[in-house]
């Protein structure tokens, strides 16, 4: 199976940019099955029902959500009624919708995804993701009833999400960070055949911070003190994630690549 993750859409420039790069890369790279992170994707904070119809009619397969899952109200509602919006399995009990499922790609193989949110320097605490993952994998074991498993793991600390990545190793397909918005160079096949990436970076305008307008986030910094609130930057955008490869009949990965696509950091393609 070929399987494309895209990171964090951030604001209106990488809602265009996923809306106009990924059908061609669907076609062009023979995918089988895409999932992309859109819990930036409305202004910066959350998702709107709009918008996440606009990710899925690009070619998504799936859009999973984080730590803003629900900043944009509708998403509350919304949720219930799309079940290819995942948001985390580890946030508050009683938030609606679903933090895995089961899916399938165009030739029928099932696929689950799932996502956790990361304890570690997060502004809230989170019930314990490895608990909440393990619940999935021992449900949907991987070569059995999916063929594929996708995991993303929204979190601020790189040690969290590597424990992550090798706690799922041999349960599931790929193992990939979120949230950061900078692309890692560790894209690695572990010793169980599980893909990892420490994090796919976002779909932004990299001349920013972290995707947001410099000017704000830089005062704070200097001064400790708001002024304005973030605003999204928007200029040409760089389509960032990663490429995976699997064996259908054991689920494991048999390639990562990273992918970067236009915008301002250096090009990377899998073909």
């Amino acid at each position: 199976m070929k399987i494309l993750f895209l990171g964090d859409v951030m604001g209106r420039a990488g809602r265009a940019g996923v809306a106009e790069r990924l059908p061609k890369l669907r076609a062009d790279w023979g995918l089988d099955f895409v999932v992309v992170n859109g819990e930036n994707a409305s202004g910066g904070m959350g998702l709107t029902g709009e918008h996440a119809k606009l990710l899925l009619a690009a070619g998504a397969d799936v859009v999973t959500l984080g730590d803003h899952a629900f900043d944009q109200k509708d998403m509350l509602r919304f949720i219930e009624t799309e079940p290819r919006v995942i948001r985390p399995l580890n946030y508050a009990k009683e938030a609606p919708g679903k933090g895995a499922r089961l899916f399938e790609d165009r030739r029928g193989r099932k696929v689950l995804v799932a996502q956790v949110l990361g304890q570690v320097f997060m502004k809230r605490p989170f019930d314990d993701p490895f608990s909440a993952i393990d619940t999935a994998l021992r449900t949907h074991p991987l070569g059995g009833l999916a063929q594929a498993i996708l995991v993303d793991v929204h979190c601020e600390a790189t040690s969290e999400k590597m424990a992550m990545g090798q706690y799922c190793d041999g349960r599931a397909s790929l193992v990939v960070g979120t949230h950061t918005h900078v692309p890692t160079a560790d894209a690695v096949i572990l010793k169980g055949g599980t893909a990892y990436l420490s994090d796919a970076g976002m779909c932004g305008d990299y001349d920013s911070i972290i995707g947001m307008e410099k000017a704000e986030p830089m005062r704070r910094f200097l001064t400790g003190m708001t002024r304005d609130r973030f605003t999204p930057a928007e200029g040409p955008v760089t389509l960032s994630g990663v490429y995976v490869e699997t064996d259908d009949r054991t689920g494991k990965a048999t390639r990562i690549a990273p992918v970067r696509l236009g915008g301002r950091l250096p090009e990377a393609l899998p073909v």
